[in-house]
């Protein structure tokens, strides 16, 4: 009898996630089944006036099931012992939408909108007629639902109000295939940008000085190439010198430098290090830069995000949700078990960021629909830590360059520097490194990151032995959210700090400094709806008053800063009709002292003008400013001029009349200018430098009207619809921030390979592409040139008939293209009528079921849209 139950048992769980398709995730241990128990004659004898017959089962106002089988009792008018009655199990795992996980020890984790659970199938019944079933009961029990019978509509009416609908399972970012797709390779050398910098000053008893400043920038062997030249006289090239030319290749595992760079040692020697240096690791990754731009060995040896365990005690049966900051995004979740313990291991710690803020939420009983119980998981990295069992090496060698009043363009280079080190993570919170310096004499280097358990403790300590040993820390303790104390110490001097947080809006602070005073002071700041303040102030030891002030108050804006040197006060008027806006026209009052070795001032009243339109880089596309200034000195005009409107270019023009130290007349003039130079010349965006550790994507959609997949003479560039033609790595263009410059559509990118997807919603009419996905692979120093050819889209209908000239219905057309072997097919509806889509230029041949029925010649002439109409052979 046991076995029988067994075997029914197991095939009833079966057959209801067959039919309902019930998401089941297999257990990950062989545990059998626990075996439902049948009813005890107790139970039996309660309800053997209970009989199965149809009702319709609704959740809230929706029919769910418009007939469905269960066990009850009513007398016309009402249901009679309604709490017992059952309900089939596969009936309400569809109807609430529920889903179930075996889990290793037999038991049934359920998760519904509104709650989180486990089930024990031997507390279900079993029905002789109804099978695996829930009691009106078990459903307030195990899910918190309440139910009951309406006798109008005949039907058990399921109360899910106060469910929250956005509850729901931790999310998972879709992982990006790549797999199969053709692959965009970027050249092997290029040059990406090129800028020119020029500074023109002068004045009434001095010359006009001319300086430079240029820069190339490109990609070769998978890495970026870079060259800066400082033009202190650009009249005279025998002054102008290479500042830095570098090679860059950087991977997840391995990085490269060649040439100019800075050491991972904090060196006491004077010049430039010119040389090699390999960085591997293993078990970690770097964090990205932000924006781009140089890169520094020592923050190579850093990873980008570490793994962090979070754990604690709750009562079981309680849901405990992990969410990031204050969004509703779920990291992790997990329902406590009779351990009353949980866990959650590898949440990874940005380093980036240093402090990453957590939430864990206590759902008592599993109940969604309950508040929840609210605790902060704040943790943070020490800048230099690795995750446990990952390990970084570092080898550099190289020459000491000097520059300064050498009239060679490459220096002088002299005195080998050189090291090794290595850096270990040995747990999650202890990383420790050790090596070997000669810079001038031979040294010892030792580093230590720790970050306390329990304790909100990190240390970072550094220390490079010799005749003096240069020893570098960073201590930080975090007591409470609101106090924090650092302190940090160098060759030069030691200092702390401590911040407390006394109200939200109000702070104290005080600060040492060997090397210098003790100081303390207090910051306010408070926000309203057309106000707002910031005000910090402090007082050291030697009687130093330093102060810093913004207020806003609608339209009007006071900045006021100054120490025992000077003194700026500036009261803004905003003139435009947007007040949280820096565009526009505004009335300025400054007033500006000087009292180092003597007592200066300078008033000036003055008006300005900012448009509303920005180039790429932040600068105002037109700015103008114009005003008279009155000091100590004697007064004058004060002018300036700057503008963007020109593409790749700056030109800013800047007149001095007075100043609070000089009545000497001043001017200069600055002038940038950028070049793109992939795909032809194109005007630059001023931000070539950050081609350093950044490449990006060159994007051409473009109208291949003769099918040679290569853009011709007169073949234009489709731009249009940019964010909803491209998706890549899944996500909209929009997000990258592309920057659409005539023909081309550019996207900065951290090096890696990316898939590039088309969505045809974004694409011409009766236009289709030749290839929808492809993967990428951006290298730094330049752009990868992405060309997709669009190639007409031709379409063909019309009707199927027999030598009767009868319809035909359910007749497969298909058109093939014997050189490619493309097929496209249709078939016919109830009218006889096929539609053939997504042809390309070429021949087809038409068959109708297999039998030939004609041939089609698409050219650039045909027209995208025909009736066909075609006979059965």
């Amino acid at each position: 009898m046991q076995l029988r139950l067994l075997i029914r048992g197991r095939c009833l769980l079966a057959a209801i996630a067959l039919i309902y398709q019930i998401m089941i995730i297999p257990a990950k241990a062989d545990t059998p089944a626990s075996n439902p128990q049948t009813p005890t004659s107790a139970q039996l004898a309660k309800n053997s006036e209970f009989k199965v017959f149809p009702v319709g089962l609704n959740v809230g106002n929706r029919n769910v099931n418009s007939s469905v089988l269960v066990r009850g009792q009513e007398d016309g008018s009402q249901a009679i012992d309604f709490q017992n009655w059952l309900l089939p199990y596969d009936a309400v795992v569809q109807g609430l939408k529920l889903n179930v996980t075996t889990l290793p020890d037999g038991q049934l984790e359920v998760r519904s909108l509104s709650v989180v659970t486990r089930i024990n199938p031997t507390k279900l019944r079993t029905d002789p007629e109804l099978g695996l079933v829930f009691t009106i009961q078990d459903l307030h029990t195990f899910f918190g639902i309440g139910a009951k019978f309406d006798i109008n509509e005949y039907a058990i009416i399921l109360d899910v109000t106060g469910v929250d609908k956005s509850s729901g399972i931790a999310e998972t970012e879709t992982p990006i295939q790549l797999e199969g797709l053709p692959h965009i390779t970027p050249k092997k050398f290029s040059v990406a940008a090129i800028e020119q910098k020029v500074n023109a000053s002068g004045g009434a008893t001095r010359s006009t000085s001319y300086r430079g400043d240029f820069l190339a920038v490109g990609s070769a062997f998978g890495g970026s190439w870079f060259i800066r030249t400082d033009q202190p006289n650009l009249q005279n090239s025998q002054t102008w010198n290479i500042a830095e030319a570098q090679f860059l290749r950087q991977t997840n595992s391995a990085d490269y430098f060649v040439g100019s760079q800075p050491t991972f040692w904090q060196t006491q020697g004077t010049g430039d290090y010119w040389g090699f240096t390999s960085i591997q690791r293993q078990g970690f990754v770097p964090p990205q830069p932000f924006g781009g731009g140089s890169s520094d060995p020592r923050q190579r040896l850093q990873a980008d995000a570490i793994g962090r365990t979070i754990a604690g005690k709750a009562e079981p049966g309680t849901l405990v949700r992990l969410v990031q900051g204050f969004s509703d995004r779920i990291i992790a979740e997990i329902l406590i078990d009779s351990s009353g313990i949980y866990r959650f291991e590898n949440i990874k710690s940005q380093n980036q960021f240093l402090a990453n803020n957590y939430r864990v939420l206590l759902y008592p009983q599993g109940r969604l629909t309950a508040q929840p119980e609210i605790q902060q998981a704040n943790f943070s990295t020490v800048p230099g830590q690795l995750p446990a069992g990952a390990s970084g090496l570092i080898v550099s060698g190289g020459l000491r360059r000097d520059s300064l009043g050498n009239q060679s363009l490459l220096g002088n280079f002299s005195d080998f520097r050189g090291g090794i080190a290595g850096r270990w993570g040995l747990s999650e919170n202890l990383t420790v490194g050790l090596g070997g310096v000669y810079d001038e004499s031979p040294k010892a280097l030792a580093e230590l990151f720790w970050r306390a358990r329990n304790l909100p403790l990190q240390v970072a300590v550094s220390a490079l032995t010799g005749n003096k040993w240069d020893v570098n820390t960073d201590i930080r303790y975090d007591p409470a959210s609101n106090l924090s104390a650092i302190f940090t110490s160098d060759r030069l001097s030691s200092r702390f700090n401590l911040d407390w947080r006394v109200l939200p809006q109000f702070t104290l602070f005080a600060s040492t400094d060997t090397g210098d005073a003790t100081s303390s002071g207090m910051q306010f700041n408070l926000s309203g709806k057309d106000a707002f303040t910031f005000a910090r102030v402090s007082l050291d030891t030697k009687n130093r008053l330093r102060w810093n002030l913004l207020q806003r108050l609608g339209k009007l804006e006071l900045t006021q800063r100054g120490n025992e040197i000077s003194t700026l006060s500036e009261l803004n008027y905003n003139l435009s009709k947007n007040r949280f806006s820096s565009s526009g026209n505004s009335l300025l009052l400054n007033y500006e002292t000087h009292n180092q070795n003597r007592s200066d001032s300078l008033l000036s009243v003055s008006w300005r003008y900012r448009s509303q339109q920005q180039a790429i880089d932040g600068s105002y596309q037109w700015e103008a400013q114009l005003g008279y200034g009155v000091g100590s000195q004697g007064n004058g005009i004060l002018a300036t001029l700057s503008t963007t409107v020109l593409p790749g270019l700056l030109l800013r023009a800047r007149y001095q009349g007075v100043s609070p130290s000089s009545d000497e007349a001043t001017f200069s003039i600055d002038l940038a200018s950028s070049l793109n130079l992939q795909g032809g010349i194109s005007p630059g965006d001023r931000r070539s430098n950050y081609f350093r550790t950044q490449g990006g994507l060159l994007i051409k959609p473009f109208f291949d009207r003769n099918n040679n997949i290569k853009q011709d003479r007169g073949e234009e560039v489709y731009t249009d619809n940019a964010d909803l033609l491209l998706t890549l790595n899944n996500k909209p263009l929009k997000l990258f921030s592309p920057q659409i410059q005539g023909d081309r559509t550019l996207v900065r990118m951290p090096p890696g390979i990316y898939r590039l997807d088309l969505d045809p919603a974004g694409l011409p009419p009766d236009w289709q592409p030749m290839v929808e996905s492809v993967a990428v692979d951006v290298v730094a120093g330049s752009y990868t040139p992405v060309m997709i050819p669009l190639i007409r889209s031709y379409a063909r209908s019309g009707v199927v008939t027999d030598t009767q000239g009868q319809a035909i219905a359910g007749a497969r057309v298909e058109a093939i293209q014997p050189d490619q072997t493309t097929r496209r097919f249709s078939v016919t509806n109830g009218a006889g009528v096929y539609y053939l889509e997504g042809l390309s230029q070429g021949k087809y041949t038409l068959q109708i079921n297999g039998k030939s029925a004609g041939s089609l010649k698409l050219e650039e002439s045909s027209e995208p849209f025909q009736e066909l109409n075609l006979q059965q052979p």
